[in-house]
């Protein structure tokens, strides 16, 4: 049974002030499945007392006392992954065994970030005289606002629920109003686990009013935010209007670049999976796929017979391995890029249509015969749309590249470790994976350079965001 959604705030579930409520869709049915309670500026108040509250009492609890409660709620998140998961697919769509993965996957970041907690060191600095001690500590920034997205309901959330706890904040999460039960499921292990009332405060409700009322409250000390590049451009405007500290997960257009010497057959089976994944809506989805044309046929060739076995559907069903798209107006959006590729002289080789009249489902899409006047080109899809582009030389591939704003992921794929240094040196990317898949574990960076933001959630960086160093210098009496 899917859930009617609470607010938790200071340790309490409960519903929004008056009652208010949003209606939570099923993407594969278009059926109403639940409701999620909606915050009101008084729920938001009582939010920001008790986040204040919170960080009074978990700043001081040691780094061991808070890796031993977070490995806790790590283990009871493993132990309900298979109802988390459920709820998470009737709510935004992905195949069943992508939201266990996605679960698991979330237990591993909280159990990185436990033992960064009692890692987060300081140093001593030589001094210049006798008799003094330089020291540099490492304290909270704070309370936290954290903003994240439908796509990846528990991934989004954990990274910056764990790294703010391990510093010793305590944190507002402002989830997604679409998939609010898998994240508030999250966020229950950590209160079944011990974490104090205050620390950890979830709330729901139309994201510009949240956000426009957390950021620049004196309370707030750190901003973190997930999604598309022109809200997080705003949402940084806001914070630093205000010198609040922020990091920013924004958009990208991945280049997936295929040399001539590549393992042509495993690069296609390989880049066809990742493309499709969560049906096309991850921020580091390979998008552009930049193929030397010595071997672009034959590439292009395997990849359309792989998206052509993804099998599309609702993913409770036995099989399917792509889901619906996760809310209604990601259709129209696939439908213009497409139209306008189309116009403009694109060839669809697979795919480009709806998928019936009923969910959000769409067909995995292979387009080639682009140009850069296409706006596929050039704007994010967020679907499972991948496009084609034959390259000759190796200074046209980085020119290519590195043309659009973006630098969240990018991908290469040849047998010359001349070659897969060289690329990965000019492409400017925040993120590059040569011949494998290997973004986004929880101990390697993640995050983006140029437009698709700054900072990263994962690895040892991560912590640093959520700690301010204090320089301590001290003689004798």
């Amino acid at each position: 049974m899917y859930p009617d959604v609470q607010l938790l705030i200071d340790g309490h579930w409960r519903a929004a002030e008056g009652g208010r409520s949003i209606p939570v869709l099923n993407p594969a049915t278009e059926e109403v499945v639940g409701t999620v309670a909606h915050a009101s500026r008084g729920d938001l108040d009582e939010a920001l007392a008790a986040a204040e509250r919170g960080f009074r009492t978990w700043r001081r609890t040691s780094a061991y006392d808070r890796a031993k409660l977070m490995r806790k709620a790590a283990d009871l998140l493993r132990e309900r992954a298979g109802d988390i998961a459920r709820l998470m697919t009737l709510e935004q769509g992905k195949p069943l065994g992508e939201a266990k993965g996605e679960t698991l996957a979330g237990a591993d970041v909280i159990d990185w970030f436990a033992e960064e907690a009692r890692r987060a060191y300081g140093r001593v600095i030589p001094a210049r005289a006798e008799g003094v001690y330089q020291l540099v500590v490492k304290e909270p920034v704070g309370p936290v606002a954290a903003f994240t997205p439908w796509n990846f309901p528990i991934n989004q959330v954990v990274r910056k629920l764990s790294a703010a706890l391990a510093a010793g904040c305590s944190i507002i999460v402002k989830a997604p109003e679409e998939t609010p039960a898998s994240p508030a499921e999250l966020i229950r292990a950590f209160v079944d686990a011990g974490v104090p009332a205050g620390v950890v405060q979830l709330v729901y409700g139309v994201p510009a009013e949240i956000s426009e009322y957390l950021i620049p409250h004196p309370v707030i000390r750190k901003v973190t935010f997930t999604g598309s590049t022109p809200v997080g451009k705003q949402l940084a405007a806001l914070a630093g209007l205000h010198m609040k500290r922020a990091t920013m997960e924004l958009g990208g257009h991945a280049p997936a670049i295929v040399f001539a010497d590549a393992d042509i057959d495993a690069a296609s089976k390989l880049l066809a999976g990742s493309k499709y994944r969560n049906a096309g809506q991850v921020c580091v989805s390979p998008t552009r796929f930049l193929v030397q044309e010595q071997v672009f046929d034959r590439f292009v060739d395997g990849f359309v017979a792989a998206s052509r076995e993804i099998k599309v559907g609702n993913g409770l069903d036995k099989g399917v391995t792509m889901g619906p798209l996760a809310n209604e107006r990601r259709i129209p959006a696939m439908e213009a890029l497409l139209g306008d590729a189309r116009q403009k002289g694109a060839e669809i080789r697979t795919g480009g249509n709806r998928i019936g009249n009923k969910g959000y489902f769409f067909e995995p899409t292979v387009v080639t015969g682009v140009t850069r006047e296409m706006r596929v080109m050039n704007e994010e899809p967020f679907g499972p749309v991948a496009v084609m582009v034959p390259f000759r030389e190796f200074d046209e591939v980085v020119e290519e590249a590195n043309r659009l704003p973006y630098g969240l992921a990018s991908y290469a794929f040849t047998r010359s470790a001349r070659t897969a240094q060289a690329i990965a040196a000019e492409v400017e990317s925040g993120m590059m994976t040569v011949n494998h898949l290997g973004l986004a574990l929880p101990e390697v960076p993640f995050g983006g350079v140029k437009d698709s933001g700054y900072g990263s959630e994962g690895g040892s960086e991560a912590i640093e965001a959520y700690l301010n160093p204090k320089f301590v210098s001290q003689a004798g009496i």
